[in-house]
């Protein structure tokens, strides 16, 4: 058979010529396609055509507490402007909560323990007091260990931040305890007198305002803030040499709080003034966490630290991320101390105890057949009821410090302050109970082996 070369090259060309064409045109309908996919993911907003809402929340230890159904399981979540994504954790068989399309990750978080595994999550319906998100995506955590709940005395599911402020605005009232939420499109601002807007940065996902500060070895230092929600705290900075940013003198070792890495423990001290614009803050309360609680915090160009809900709280506060600023209106705790835990207990809701409690008080009447007392006898008659209450434990016992002291130690599962039988309070209204004022004696009745001890302090100013 004669073999034509050139005839068999030029076929060879046509034929490679039309696959490449047919490669490109699928490549840019896939292209096009997965663009597709990516802008049709959904946002926030609001079911008809309301200009606003108003949601409810609760207020725990400075952290906004919000309803959400996910996937039409009602949870709570913590409002938190440090986060991107929502986090699920605390998910028991109870919440019947359905979870879609899963693929494993790692997360990593503040704590000086390992990073945690999770599981990323995506087409999950989110219904904020009828704000609906019908195609987010959301980490979920299985580790038991991470569970805020215990720590703020309220049932939390997860935590929410980025993915709801990012196309809506934002107004939280926290002396009203209640969030108003505007399409920006329909969003008006009002003239105010004693407000202020600032910028706000937006540096992965996360909004950051500058501020100012005065205090020792701190003087007239321009800083670079995370706003942060969800932490409790007043104002976090992070020591460095360059700026003279470093830990006071007048200071003292303590337990920061938890992450989702862990523990996160430091020192606190005072600064003298800390400015946000016009709004002066006085004598505020300032930690300084250590490396290894921060080690895994990401890496953000000369930032400062954060402000947390200690400060936060003490405004009117309105996020407005698509035009990258916030309002803020000092409120009725602007000028209330910044206090620190004078006792040294740290506590957290741990399960229920079982708890006798005086129902009724009757008066029994009694025939006397004698008549020595006039025919009748008049007995007090008690009836009790038992019943599931909180426990409270404590779970850190600052060093030197006076319930340290005193004996007290961590385990120990706390029953009456001055009294008063604590399963009647709330968390927040126990630590203040034990942090009252400088001075102030405590009178505790703890539970400890089986065992009710008792044991006596007195209040000390630490700085």
């Amino acid at each position: 058979m004669f073999f034509n070369k050139k005839k068999y090259f030029d076929i060879l060309f046509s034929i490679l010529k039309l696959t490449f064409y047919k490669l490109k045109k699928l490549c840019f309908l896939l292209f096009f396609t997965f663009s597709g996919i990516v802008n049709s993911q959904t946002q926030f907003t609001f079911s008809d055509s309301k200009k606003s809402e108003t949601i409810k929340f609760k207020l725990a230890s400075n952290l906004i507490i919000i309803p959400i159904e996910v996937n039409g399981a009602n949870l709570s979540f913590l409002l938190d402007t440090g986060v991107t994504k929502p986090i699920l954790f605390n998910i028991t068989q109870n919440d019947s909560l359905e979870i879609k399309n899963i693929t494993k990750i790692v997360l990593k978080g503040l704590g000086g323990g390992m990073p945690v595994k999770a599981y990323r999550s995506t087409g999950n319906t989110f219904n904020v007091n009828g704000i609906f998100n019908k195609n987010q995506d959301l980490y979920v955590i299985l580790d038991e260990k991470i569970n805020f709940s215990p720590r703020l005395g309220y049932p939390v599911h997860g935590i929410i931040g980025y993915d709801f402020f990012k196309n809506l605005v934002v107004d939280i009232n926290y002396v009203s305890k209640k969030i108003k939420v505007y399409s920006p499109s329909k969003f008006k601002s009002k003239k105010c007198k004693t407000c202020e807007t600032f910028d706000l940065e937006i540096i992965g996902n996360k909004p950051f305002i500058r501020a100012s500060s005065m205090g020792e070895h701190i003087e007239g230092i321009d800083l670079k803030l995370l706003i942060d929600s969800g932490s409790s705290d007043a104002l976090w900075l992070i020591e460095n040499e360059d700026k003279n940013l470093a830990v006071p003198e007048k200071s003292f070792e303590d337990f920061l709080g938890f992450g989702l890495s862990g523990g996160i423990y430091g020192h606190r001290a005072r600064l003298e003034h800390f400015s946000i614009g016009g709004f002066n803050l006085k004598e505020v309360k300032v930690a300084f966490p250590d490396s290894v609680s921060i080690k895994h915090l990401r890496k953000v160009n000369d930032r400062d630290g954060s402000i947390g809900g200690e400060i936060l709280k003490r405004f009117r506060v309105t996020f407005n991320y698509k035009e990258n600023k916030i309002t803020l209106k000092r409120n009725a705790n602007f000028n209330k101390p910044f206090k620190f835990n004078m006792s040294g207990i740290e506590l957290m809701q741990t399960g229920n105890r079982l708890v006798k409690e005086l129902e009724t008080r009757n008066q029994v009447l009694i025939n006397d057949e004698n008549k020595s007392l006039k025919g009748i006898t008049i007995l007090p008659g008690e009836k009790y009821k038992y019943s599931l209450k909180p426990a409270f434990e404590i779970v850190e016992v600052r060093e030197q410090s006076p319930a340290h002291l005193a004996g007290l130690r961590k385990g120990d599962i706390l029953l009456s302050v001055n009294g008063k039988f604590v399963h009647r309070y709330t968390l927040d209204q126990i630590i203040e109970m034990i942090n009252e004022e400088e001075g102030k004696l405590i009178r505790l009745i703890i539970e400890r082996n089986l065992e009710e001890m008792k044991f006596v302090f007195k209040l000390e100013s630490l700085l």
